[in-house]
């Protein structure tokens, strides 16, 4: 008798899911992380999911289909040039609804819907208290199902048996362990932004080089995959190297346990008080995850590096140009009137989930370790850390204001670092999951999810990435569990 019916790589979103899934279709089922603690990428998103069909949305009386979701998605995803895959997009939207319904009744708790255009109608709804919500309240059932979890157990290779994976090889200190799978193996590791290699395969220099945001994501499923046949579809689909702020040190709030009761009380604070009381309350917890926009560049703000020079390519979008930096470390610069400028729509610095979007005043609030602000550009400088001379040098041509720059205050935002929040190409799999290999043929007993499994899925936009973590899981997992 094999160790296990189904065995799940990856202890992110996806395979939590996924395990859920196949437990409770009965299965006997270990999940294997290489990493010391579960969550992978989950943990570290904004924790946004889009989704049409829900009772936040009914609340509201927003009227939404899943149909009305799939075709906005080709708003989202015009003009990125590669294929989606139209097949497992209609899956992503057919079953997020019901998604979102199993996560709250497993104690998630979801504030919106929120705008986001291109979307004809609110659809982002997003955790509360914060993404470890996720990993926190998926374990818990994983745990009264009988899932075994493990920890510090990175899968090397995959195990066959008369054309069927049939188990999976464990790195140990005295050599591989093999624990064997009767129904199945679901690969749920993730994406490949922090492996060199595989970008070095798909993208430009500036990708290669930007700083991932899961130093967790090395695309070891993937690789596993590809030993076997299996195809990486959409692999040069990525977002580009993107700003972001670098996290904050935690405090009291990054320490509130997700329970469901604190959720709720989240949840209706927000419906009942005041949002003067409750914003920087719930900013204290997103301003660390978010990027700024483009609208910062638009309003006469500029990138310089950590030795105070502009970084310029032409462009509004200057971070595949620190990305190749030697430190990858910059600073957002700007004046007065383009202080003023980002207090109000449409010239917000952050997309936030929960509050719609984050300005300025946000920042000021919430993150006074990456605001800094001062009436010359020398004592701007010297806030920051940078030399004053090649910082005044920087803005010299540059009109940061229509003002006389002796009568307003200079800012500054950062540090910021080029990243790539994640890569998008995934293996090919099937409406059910299954791994295709050469000549698009079923790998017998092979199942992915999540990043790994996205096999052509264009997922533009906020909380689509999530959505299909939870929707492919839960098929894998029940797929799996289906086989004979």
């Amino acid at each position: 008798m094999a160790d296990w019916d189904v065995i799940v790589v990856g202890g992110g979103g996806a395979g939590l899911a996924a395990a859920i899934e196949a437990a409770r279709a009965g299965g006997r089922v270990l999940v294997l992380e290489k990493y010391e603690k579960i969550g992978g990428s989950t943990s570290w998103s904004v924790g946004s999911l889009t989704s049409s069909g829900t009772h936040h949305q009914e609340k509201l009386g927003i009227e939404d289909t899943a149909q009305a979701h799939f075709e906005d998605m080709d708003l989202l995803n015009k003009g990125k040039g590669d294929t989606d895959n139209l097949v497992l997009r209609r899956i992503l939207c057919e079953q997020v609804p019901d998604t979102v319904r199993w996560l709250e009744r497993l104690g998630v708790t979801f504030i919106g819907p929120h705008p986001e255009p291109p979307h004809r109608v609110p659809r982002m709804h997003n955790v509360v208290p914060s993404s470890a919500s996720f990993p926190f309240h998926l374990a818990r059932e994983c745990t009264r199902l009988g899932v075994e979890i493990r920890c510090g157990s990175r899968v090397t290779d995959l195990v066959f048996e008369a054309g069927r994976v049939t188990g999976v090889k464990v790195e140990g200190e005295t050599g591989d362990q093999i624990f064997s799978a009767e129904r199945g193996v679901i690969l749920a590791a993730g994406d490949y932004s922090a492996d060199s290699a595989l970008k070095s395969r798909y993208f430009r220099p500036e990708a290669v080089h930007a700083a991932p945001v899961n130093q967790q994501s090395t695309g070891d499923g993937i690789k596993i995959a590809e030993r076997y046949g299996a195809q990486v579809t959409n692999g040069g689909l990525t977002n580009a190297p993107r700003l972001r702020f670098v996290p904050a040190a935690p405090n009291w709030l990054h320490r509130v346990p997700p329970y469901r009761w604190v959720g709720r009380a989240i949840q209706l604070s927000l419906k009942w008080l005041p949002e003067r009381l409750m914003r920087p309350f719930i900013m204290q917890f997103l301003t660390t995850a978010l990027a700024p926009e483009q609208t910062l560049f638009k309003c006469g703000a500029i990138l310089v590096d950590s030795a105070g020079d502009r970084l310029d390519d032409g462009t509004n979008n200057p971070a595949h140009v620190l990305a190749l930096t030697p430190q990858n470390l910059g600073y957002l610069v700007f004046s007065e009137s383009c202080a003023r400028q980002l207090e109000q729509w449409p010239n917000f610095i952050s997309t936030a989930p929960g509050v719609a979007y984050a300005y300025l005043r946000d920042y000021r609030a919430s993150r006074k370790d990456i605001y800094f602000e001062a009436s010359r550009i020398e004592d701007l400088a010297v806030r920051i850390g940078i030399d004053p001379a090649r910082l005044r040098q920087s803005i010299e041509g540059v009109e940061l204001d229509h003002q006389s720059q002796s009568s307003q205050s200079f800012y500054a935002l950062g540090p910021v670092r080029a990243y790539i929040v994640m890569t998008e190409g995934g293996v090919s799999v099937n409406e059910r999951l299954q791994v295709l290999g050469e000549f698009g043929a079923v790998i017998q007993g092979l199942y992915a999810a999540g990043s790994t499994g996205q096999g052509g899925l264009m997922l533009e936009g906020h909380g689509h990435h999530i959505g299909w973590a939870f929707v492919s899981g839960r098929l894998a997992g029940r797929n799996a569990m289906a086989s004979s």
